[in-house]
């Protein structure tokens, strides 16, 4: 047998009698490294509590679902046994008082024998289900007893009391038991919990609080001994022995006093004594793991501000203290449900997906995994990155639309995820909340491969770039910026496939918005007639920031009356959202409008307003491009006679200009250059610096002369 260490000096107790029931139950004692989801046992244990206050139920589809699930998610680890076949065993011994097995006392060490390799909140958690079993299907007998013949049949067989009524002030007691037991096993597991191997408690309040956890563990299991000695009881139980208590609702001491002695009055004293007690130890052990727990935050909070002001060797232990404190394999593989370690994610750059279970807005997730892990340049990175999904609940607890959301999206992201979300340490997600700033929207921490924070939200990166913002650092930003060129390629990056491939084929392209139904229908009146005359565009429509129904319907319209093309209304949203971040990234390079072309062009684009029943386009081809607006617009378009036939010349944008623009005040530029063979280009264009158009090419005959 091996104790662990922190239980191999004895605590101390207020008794010497206590101090020998620890130092049994110690002994009996010998944890074997197998592990049990104690919570959602406990939650199913509930459960059947739950359905044992009513005579007749109601089916209720959405409480069985989750009842359902709860069972079904049970994790167990470490044993080969299934856990129907362990609570089914235990309930077995519980319910057996055979003369050989002694007093109540000696029964209860032999039931914490039995479950010496689990832990203290496994150990309690397993005794309750498997009393909530047999006392579930003692409720099961009683609520079908006057509707179900078979129900009948069993209950004569077992001989169990026709007067079931006259029994409510016992199940009363099991009840009040029931929840008192409850209570005591939720603080063993809170307990049980704490990261104290990673964080250590003051051996005072340590040893104090353990000495408390053993004592409730032998009360709860000896509690759930009783009840089950009642349930046993009840079989071939006289008439008599029922009438006693036939006109009492709800049994009290005073009660109980007053009452003639009967088995049942004994039995319910005895669970409302094991009633009262719990309770002062359930008291007693709350205020105990509050200050344990309390202490383990500020002491976790601060190891956690060192972790990341301090310079690491690793990841390894950054990644342990964030997910790893109460379980060996806290991730997982979404696109495969395998467990992970964070060792899997040893010296790798790892970005942290902070958001809440249900992701918003949808088509930025999926917009992200596109220009993640479905992007080619993903694979030419070898892996050297993972994103890893950190839901965080709205509140300081999770709801059932909050995990069903988790389980669908965790079944369908490509990344890793933490597998067990609810689990995580309180102190952990309060750090996430205010030392990351997470609120609402989603966030993405990027950790370098020595667990540095490298940049504290890299979302408008992953956004506006994709992999190629890859080591996704605050650092490179004003170097991609300082590279970036503002033209179609890179305004439109990968929004919509289609449109990514006519910008790579160089094609003329023309994108627009309004709110004006009016103007829209004129607007591709102009540009149809344009298409007509020979010049090759594809018109589509952009909408406008923020859209909304209003969006919806005029896309709807465009659609039916064949107006032009437009842009999907999850597309539309993201393609805003994405200058949006453009916004945000340069301004906090504290860029200006005056020194920025992007920003200027971004700018206009996300304060354009609509009152005027106005619209905007943007019209271009391959890296050039011209933003009109308006009155401008419509000059553009209905000068097409003057413009159209230098487009194969100029090119498009430089058609556009040469018609708008006007060259009066334009004093001409003159650029000599001396012959070189091979330096000039037959084929060459050289582009006037003050208006922007093509310059013609003249020979220049000069005397060389040289004093």
């Amino acid at each position: 047998m091996n104790v662990p260490e922190t239980e191999s000096i004895l605590p101390h107790s207020s008794s010497s009698e206590e101090d020998m029931l620890i130092k049994n139950v110690l002994i009996s004692h010998d944890p074997d490294g197998s592990f049990l989801d104690s919570e959602r046992l406990l939650c199913a244990m509930e459960n059947i509590m739950c359905h044992t206050t009513s005579e007749i139920r109601v089916p209720d589809l959405h409480f069985d679902a989750m009842v359902k699930k709860n069972v079904c998610n049970i994790e167990v680890a470490g044993t080969q046994e299934p856990l129907g076949m362990t609570i089914h065993r235990i309930s077995r011994q519980i319910l057996c008082k055979c003369p050989e097995k002694g007093d109540s006392h000696a029964r209860t060490m032999v039931l914490f024998d039995e479950l010496r390799n689990y832990r203290w909140d496994a150990k309690v958690v397993l005794a309750l289900a498997a009393f909530a079993t047999c006392y579930g299907e003692l409720w099961l007998l009683i609520q079908l007893y006057p509707v179900n013949p078979l129900a009948v049949s069993v209950a004569r067989l077992k001989q169990l009391p026709s007067n079931f009524i006259a029994l409510r002030p016992l199940f009363k007691a099991f009840s009040m038991l029931a929840k008192a037991m409850t209570d005591v096993a939720k603080c063993i597991i809170k307990f049980e919990s704490l990261p104290i191997k990673d964080v250590k408690l003051d051996k005072e309040i340590m040893t104090v609080t353990k000495s408390q956890i053993y004592l409730s563990a032998y009360w709860v299991i000896k509690s759930t001994l009783a009840c089950s000695s009642q349930i046993t009881d009840l079989i071939a139980m006289k008439l008599e022995q029922v009438h006693v208590l036939s006109l009492q609702s709800a049994p009290t001491y005073a009660d109980l006093c007053c009452l003639p002695s009967s088995s049942i009055t004994i039995g319910a004293w005895e669970l409302l004594s094991l009633e009262h007690k719990l309770g002062r130890i359930w008291r007693q052990l709350r205020w105990q793991v509050d200050v344990c727990h309390q202490q383990i935050e500020t002491k976790l909070h601060q190891k956690l501000l060192d972790l990341f002001k301090d310079t690491q060797v690793d990841n390894q232990e950054v990644l342990h203290t964030l997910f790893a404190l109460t379980d060996d394999k806290p991730l997982m593989d979404c696109s495969s449900g395998q467990k992970l370690g964070v060792s899997e994610l040893k010296n790798k750059v790892v970005i942290l997906m902070v958001s809440k279970p249900e992701p918003h807005p949808i088509e930025e997730l999926l917009f992200l995994v596109e220009q993640t892990y479905d992007h080619p340049y993903h694979y030419l990175l070898e892996n050297s990155y993972e994103i890893v999904w950190v839901p965080v609940p709205s509140s300081d607890s999770w709801t059932e639309d909050e995990e069903r959301s988790f389980d669908f999206f965790s079944s369908s992201l490509p990344w890793y995820s933490v597998r067990k979300p609810w689990l995580l340490c309180s102190v952990v997600v309060n750090f996430i909340k205010q030392e990351w700033n997470f609120k609402d929207e989603p966030i993405m921490v990027v950790l370098d491969s020595k667990g540095n924070i490298t940049n504290s939200n890299a979302i408008d990166m992953a956004l506006i770039w994709g992999d190629g913002a890859y080591p996704f650092s605050a650092a490179i930003v004003k170097e991609l910026w300082e590279e970036e060129q503002w033209n179609l390629q890179f305004m439109i990056y990968e929004i919509d496939p289609l449109l990514t491939m006519l910008v790579h084929e160089g094609r003329n392209l023309c994108i627009y918005g309004s709110q004006n139904l009016d103007w829209i229908r004129e607007f591709n009146y102009k540009m149809k007639g344009i298409t007509k005359a020979g010049l090759q565009m594809e018109t589509v429509y952009f909408g406008k920031r923020n859209p909304s129904e209003n969006e919806r319907n005029i896309m709807a319209t465009i659609d039916s009356e064949k107006l032009s093309g437009s842009l999907s209304f999850s597309r539309m949203h993201l393609f805003w959202r994405r200058l949006e971040s453009m916004r945000r990234s340069i301004l906090q390079l504290a860029k200006t409008l005056n020194t920025n072309h992007i920003l200027e062009e971004v700018v206009a684009l996300l304060d354009k307003d609509d009152e005027n029943g106005q619209g905007w386009a943007v019209m271009g081809s391959g890296p050039s491009m011209v933003r009109l607006e308006g009155a401008r617009l419509m000059d553009c378009l209905n000068l097409f006679s003057v413009w159209g036939d230098k487009v194969g010349k100029l090119g498009l944008v430089g058609a556009v200009k040469y018609a708008l623009e006007p060259t009066v005040e334009h004093r001409c530029q003159s650029i000599i250059r001396p012959f070189e063979e091979g330096l000039l280009d037959e084929k060459a264009v050289v582009v006037c610096n003050e208006c922007k158009r093509t310059m013609e090419k003249f020979v220049l005959y000069k005397c060389d002369i040289k004093e």
